[in-house]
């Protein structure tokens, strides 16, 4: 029983630096998507680049957030002819990782931040 304490301790603080790993600087939970976003998506969408919707610009988004999510997620997954390539490039990540993005890029929407 004692050889599993040590392991039990491991889990523990593995469980430990994953959770401090997701934190933002300040100790904040990292959301999810932010991670694809930054690696993925920002480069176009952080100012508009070829097209694309800047972050910031409420106006370009409204219709499109109002088609809903699978639509934003479709998008995604097909590409937007000229500019975004099918995944944005993200060709390892599943639908999952990709609504993660489109989740975290939508609070930022609609937060402002």
């Amino acid at each position: 029983m004692r050889a599993q304490a040590p392991k039990a301790i491991q889990c523990i603080a593995m469980a430990i630096a994953g959770l401090l790993a997701a934190c933002d600087q300040d100790g904040s939970l990292e959301h999810p998507g932010k991670q694809t976003y930054e690696r993925y998506c920002f480069a176009c969408h952080a100012s508009g680049v070829a097209g694309a919707p800047a972050l910031d610009d409420t106006e370009a988004w409204t219709p499109r957030l109002a088609r809903g999510r699978d639509a934003l997620l479709q998008s995604v997954v097909q590409g937007m002819p000229p500019g975004m390539p099918p995944k944005g490039l993200c060709n390892t990540c599943t639908d999952e990782r990709l609504l993660e993005s489109i989740d975290y890029m939508i609070e930022s929407i609609t937060t402002g931040e």
